[in-house]
């Protein structure tokens, strides 16, 4: 969790007008905005702020700012009790930022099922004329080059190359 604080690279910071805006600029998944959200009324961010790596959720009572990052929010305390949903969020210490806590966002959890066709409009079927299923000895593959044994020569005893000499022929 190591972050870079302070202001944008060049010196400046902007306010954004709302929150969909902020995720938007800074391509956070569209699957974590409902949860930013509710993280956010939950903690009363009054401001947000685009510095660069991350949106700072200025508070408007006490606690110190948010960073908001990709995959992750940072800034709380120890004490503090998010609960979203009816699940209570469990906090990691923060690297880059301690004394203070962090949550991940719920898009790094969600595993995408491998897509089964090329092209996502065309739907696959069962046909007569269907690839026939690869057998287990085809699907195995090959060792990488430097695991592979070519031997030792039998007069200078080097190990031989990939073309079967050593160098001393």
């Amino acid at each position: 969790m190591n972050e870079v604080q302070g202001p944008t690279p060049a010196g400046t910071s902007r306010p954004y007008r709302s929150l969909p805006e902020a995720l938007r600029a800074h391509r956070i998944a569209v699957e974590d905005y409902e949860f930013i959200a509710a993280v956010l009324n939950q903690v009363g961010v009054t401001s947000l702020l685009d510095r660069g790596r991350y949106i700072e959720a200025i508070r408007g009572g006490d606690g110190a700012s948010l960073h908001i990052g990709k995959t992750y929010t940072n800034g709380f305390t120890e004490d503090e009790q998010i609960v979203v949903g009816a699940t209570t969020l469990r906090m990691q210490p923060s690297e880059g930022r301690p004394p203070y806590f962090y949550v991940s966002h719920p898009s790094q959890f969600i595993v995408a099922a491998p897509s089964r066709s090329k092209h996502p409009s065309r739907v696959r079927t069962a046909t007569a004329g269907a690839a026939p299923k690869v057998s287990a000895a085809r699907a195995e593959r090959a060792t990488n080059l430097a695991e592979r044994d070519y031997g030792v020569c039998d007069t200078c005893f080097m190990v031989k190359g990939p073309s079967g000499a050593c160098g001393c022929e």
